[in-house]
């Protein structure tokens, strides 16, 4: 009796270690996953120019504010869009979303132009969710907690 009490106990002690194990490597490939992801949208976005190829800011179409304007994503984090005549300076990243309180999983592009509201660079502003990459298009949205608009940026290579 005593060697199948020993022997339950040593089956459930085996199961919880091996569950326990399970669920921290879950944990790990998600993370690794995301790195990986992370550094290609980075090379992608570093390996040229881009522009705007469509802006949506909650259901309308600001696309041709930025007409004209290339972007680029360097490696110091430094962010320019110019148009010959113009040039705008801000800061980009892309950054893991997962530890944040809203439970996804989603990868973030950020982009910041210190200038003011009134600017239209101002509604670039903003920690975007990205929907996809390829080496020739940047698909990001947002969707916003204040109004529940939802905006969308794509940047297509030059």
């Amino acid at each position: 009796m005593k060697k199948v009490f020993n022997l339950g106990l040593l089956l459930m002690l085996s199961f919880s270690l091996m569950s326990s194990m399970c669920s921290s490597d879950d944990d790990d490939g998600n993370s690794n996953n995301n790195s990986q992801q992370i550094a290609e949208i980075v090379n992608t976005a570093q390996s040229g120019t881009w522009r705007v190829a469509n802006f949506n800011d909650s259901g309308q179409n600001e696309t041709s504010n930025f007409n004209g304007y290339d972007f680029s994503f360097n490696a110091d984090g430094s962010l320019v869009a110019t148009n010959g005549a113009n040039t705008m300076e801000g800061t980009w990243s892309v950054t893991d979303d997962s530890n944040s309180s809203s439970n996804d999983d989603d990868i973030d592009f950020n982009i910041f132009f210190p200038v003011p509201e009134s600017n239209d660079f101002e509604d670039l502003n903003d920690d975007w969710d990205v929907v996809m990459t390829t080496s020739t298009r940047i698909e990001l949205i947002d969707v916003s907690g204040g109004n529940g608009g939802t905006d969308m940026l794509i940047f297509e290579k030059n």
